[in-house]
């Protein structure tokens, strides 16, 4: 299958979400969903060697002790990332989707999706991961790793699913900015959807022509969309649109000639994703 959906969960509170919306774009594409868990090298059990300073007879089943607790270790571990694959098959499931596969893999995260993306429409991740709680101000350590390695759209999931009508999508004319107005003109996902493509930078007859060449590009595939062109800081500009008018997701290129790639590759995506409460979908 090379349409699958892939949905990233963790023991996190944005794992329910991020099964929501996996399922959603499901709904729309007919794509299947496939759930991974994957086992921080942090995880594996402890091979640190503590028997140094031990002697005689103690040595031997202090050591035997140890490779026990190891063996425990690894077994819980493998408990919990199983308990939150079912538990994650069953919100999907809940939510109408009946073509769903779970996987459990070790290792590094960019690593494990590096090996399946190949397969995949779309991957689906939360905004932050299981210490979320804790560091409300940052971005989950693994997202921008993700984002640069990755090959396929990247659907950065909010805290919360709502339901998604509205959708913003920001374009300054780049190659990944193209690509993403393509996307969304081939993809099942975006038909029926209220969407608005905005240039952030002069009002010239460039960023127009731009606009149009995106909105044309739209109407072919029988997506009516508004345009529009607004000055300013794109993190401030796009951060407002969204909660001024209400947008449910926010559609970017990752990469772009203008400033909008700060947005993702410079010190304004922390602050622009921190703070957008809508989804993020970032193509390459």
């Amino acid at each position: 299958m090379t349409d699958k959906i892939i949905a990233l969960v963790d023991g996190s509170i944005y794992s329910e979400s991020v099964c929501h919306h996996a399922a959603w774009i499901s709904q729309r594409t007919q794509a299947p969903v496939e759930l991974i868990h994957v086992l921080g090298r942090r995880e594996a059990p402890d091979k640190t060697d503590l028997s140094g300073a031990i002697r005689l007879g103690a040595r031997t089943k202090l050591m035997e002790e140890l490779a026990e607790i190891d063996a425990q270790r690894a077994k819980l571990v493998s408990h919990r990332g199983r308990a939150i694959l079912e538990d994650a098959r069953a919100i999907v499931d809940q939510d109408g989707v009946t073509e769903i596969t779970t996987r459990l893999r070790h290792g590094d995260i960019v690593e494990a999706i590096g090996e399946v993306e190949s397969n995949a429409r779309v991957i689906v991740i939360g905004k932050r991961g299981e210490a979320a709680d804790f560091a409300k101000g940052h971005l989950g350590s693994n997202l921008e790793r993700i984002v640069r390695a990755a090959h396929r759209p990247i659907f950065v999931a909010a805290r919360a699913f709502k339901p998604i009508e509205k959708v913003l999508v920001a374009y300054d004319g780049g190659t990944s900015a193209m690509k993403a107005v393509d996307h969304i003109a081939h993809s099942p996902l975006f038909q029926g959807l209220n969407v608005t493509v905005v240039t952030v930078g002069a009002d010239n007859a460039d960023n127009r022509k731009g606009l149009e060449e995106a909105r044309l590009r739209l109407k072919a595939a029988t997506i009516d969309a508004d345009t529009q062109i607004v000055e300013g800081r794109p993190d401030e500009v796009l951060g407002k649109l969204v909660e001024t008018d209400g947008f449910d997701m926010l559609v970017m290129g990752a990469y772009g000639h203008s400033r909008i790639r700060s947005l993702v590759i410079g010190s304004t995506t922390t602050e622009m994703m921190r703070s957008c409460k809508v989804p993020v979908v970032l193509m390459r």
